[in-house]
């Protein structure tokens, strides 16, 4: 990740709303969650969010696509690791008695039998 996507990224994320509709999503895992249910998880007015996502959309923090008359949203967990990883690439100077390695977030997906 370049200096100037982290900043983008860190800049959405730096407004409580956002940084809330982020970790619910990234909590979602990799379905998302329609707006709907964002606003009601939230409890934000569902006429709010149009710019709270196009910001993280913006920085690149999620995706979003149509599902017959919704929108669904999730988060870019490329993303999410590749900020991660910028922010501690240099952690410590190397030192692990003091930096706990970071490891890729990647959503567990469901076993599914055939």
């Amino acid at each position: 990740m370049e200096k100037t996507d982290a900043v983008a990224a860190l800049a959405a994320l730096a407004q409580h709303n956002r940084l809330d509709i982020y970790r619910l999503l990234v909590k979602a895992g990799p379905d998302g969650l329609s707006a709907g249910s964002i606003a009601t998880a939230l409890e934000l007015a569902p006429n709010t969010l149009t710019f709270h996502f196009d910001r993280l959309r913006q920085a690149g923090l999620i995706t979003v696509r149509r599902a017959g008359r919704s929108m669904i949203y999730a988060a870019r967990y490329d993303q999410m690791n590749a900020l991660l990883s910028f922010l501690t690439d240099n952690c410590c100077g190397g030192s692990e008695a003091h930096c706990v390695p970071v490891t890729a977030c990647a959503p567990k997906r469901a076993k599914t039998t055939a």
